[in-house]
């Protein structure tokens, strides 16, 4: 696995070890964390730990994408660098990690004979297209370039696919979050980062009028098509599958369950949000279609958002 000391890896690492899986791990921690391991292992079994071999590398080194693929069956690809306002700042970066790397990833698991590589992708490949809900087959122009950069990784799996009988699946993720969601820095997600700022009382801002509208998604839900996806039926294999959860959240809205649920913890906030700009490269509405996932995969994400808040708040709480 690929990212497993960051957010979604880790928990992925957290739920294959739990079910007493192997699990070889790279990560070079540019965005992820050892806390994040050691507070995945610490919950874990002396035997089950034993099932982990981590590698402190990097997917733009094809050797120690080697490394990771000797042997393995599956492959869960989730180290990248995200954010559109990064990819905006830092093109150049953001392409060698996320299209060379992934270039890497794809050329370890063939030649390691891999069974089937399971990737990261993003609802940022929707771009301008502006039908709701987002239906795998039609996107519009894209925005950024971390938009082109999974767009183009979707591409070269198809190619490893069809040149070479490697098996992949894509997973166009919109708006994860929940627990080791990195509250702090420039890049921050806005669930994690507004709790950060709700609990310190510090001012929370929106880009745009507040209307607009993301698909948030839980973890565990992703955690969940990401092991459908690796153990799938051979028909289900080489497409792309929005993973999501089909319901449309405003960041007003988002606003208000947040302050709700923190009340729950005595962080009692008055403050109003103070709108700004909206960002360079941000889409105004974003919404999945998830039925292709349930009917392919057998997908059936379990948290909606108010669920997964209500959840992870102990985690941010503690944490901040």
């Amino acid at each position: 696995m690929t990212g497993a000391a960051g957010f979604i890896g880790s928990h992925l690492v957290q739920t294959l070890l739990g079910l007493n899986q192997k699990v070889v791990g790279l990560d070079n921690f540019s965005t992820g964390y050892q806390r994040n391991l050691d507070e995945v292992l610490s919950a874990l079994s002396a035997l089950q730990r034993e099932q982990f071999v981590f590698l402190q590398g990097d997917i733009r080194s094809l050797s120690d994408c080697q490394k990771i693929c000797e042997g393995a069956d599956f492959v869960l690809h989730q180290a990248a660098l995200g954010s559109v306002p990064r990819s905006i700042e830092d093109p150049k970066t953001v392409n060698d990690v996320n299209v060379s790397g992934f270039l890497n990833v794809l050329l370890a698991a063939k030649e390691n004979k891999v069974k089937r590589v399971v990737y990261a992708s993003s609802s940022a490949v929707y771009g301008d297209a502006p039908e709701l809900p987002k239906r795998e087959s039609k996107i519009g122009n894209l925005l950024s370039p971390y938009a082109v950069t999974k767009y183009v990784d979707e591409i070269y799996a198809a190619i490893f696919a069809r040149n070479f009988g490697l098996e992949t699946i894509g997973l166009r993720y919109f708006n994860v979050f929940g627990a080791r969601q990195d509250p702090d820095g420039d890049y921050a997600a806005v669930i994690p980062k507004w709790i950060s700022s709700f609990i310190k009382g510090e001012s929370i801002f929106i880009n745009g009028d507040g209307e607009t509208s993301r698909d948030f998604c839980f973890i565990d839900n992703v955690v969940q098509a990401n092991l459908l996806a690796a153990t799938a039926e051979k028909d289900a294999a080489n497409q792309i599958y929005n993973v999501a959860v089909g319901e449309q959240t405003s960041l007003m809205q988002l606003f208000e369950l947040l302050r709700e649920a923190l009340a729950a913890y005595h962080v009692n906030y008055e403050q109003r949000p103070n709108f700004r700009d909206f960002r360079d490269g941000d889409i105004k509405h974003s919404l999945a279609d998830v039925s292709l996932a349930k009917k392919n995969l057998g997908y059936l994400p379990e948290y909606m958002v108010g669920d997964g808040i209500q959840k992870a708040m102990p985690w941010y709480v503690n944490r901040v």
